[in-house]
């Protein structure tokens, strides 16, 4: 793994756990529904999902307010 996170310029340790997380805010980002995601892991709980999954400031930033628009 370690390998493959230098080739990738990784310059944090890189675990399992890691991945996944990583894994699980990339597809949510890109759209992925939360119960697909969920599926995906292998969680039986979608609050399991919730934790592996965080919100990040590039999609915060796509969210128009409605008052951008009075």
């Amino acid at each position: 793994m370690k390998k493959v996170a230098t080739k990738a310029e990784i310059n944090k340790s890189v675990t399992l756990y890691w991945l996944r997380h990583s894994y699980a805010t990339h597809l949510l980002e890109s759209g992925t529904d939360l119960r697909y995601i969920q599926e995906l892991l292998g969680h039986k709980s979608s609050k399991t999902t919730e934790i592996y999954t965080h919100v990040t400031d590039k999609n915060l930033q796509k969210i128009k307010s409605p008052f951008d628009d009075l």
